[in-house]
């Protein structure tokens, strides 16, 4: 059973910058694609940055330029560097991986709170 465990959420000031990490237990080069979504309170889950395996990424038009998707196959972890963090990325991020051949995995989620 794959698992995907974030962390690295909390409180940050806007304009600060936090990074989020995603430990799976298994390697990532076996997922297609692995990426990040954020539900904010009454809002549906969005699409922030994806990650496919070839290394192509793609961003949210929100976040674009301001977060950066990466990750690191010796440690099978996912990073999401975010700056210039806003008020309205506060949010639950949720890890999100899913494998070759279909399945789709979730972590819990980790909360980021952007306020003064």
């Amino acid at each position: 059973q794959v698992q995907l465990v974030e962390s690295g959420g909390g409180l940050v000031q806007p304009g600060g910058s936090l990074r989020l990490s995603c430990a799976a237990s298994g390697t990532i080069s076996s997922f297609a694609a692995m990426g990040w979504y954020r539900q904010a309170y009454g809002k549906q889950r969005e699409l922030v940055a994806r990650v496919i395996s070839g290394g192509s990424t793609n961003y949210a038009d929100s976040v674009q330029g301001r977060f950066i998707i990466s990750r690191d196959g010796a440690k099978n972890t996912v990073y999401l560097q975010m700056n210039s963090l806003k008020s309205e990325d506060t949010a639950v991020y949720l890890c999100n991986g899913v494998h070759f051949g279909g399945a789709n995995y979730w972590g819990q989620g980790t909360q980021v709170t952007v306020s003064s």
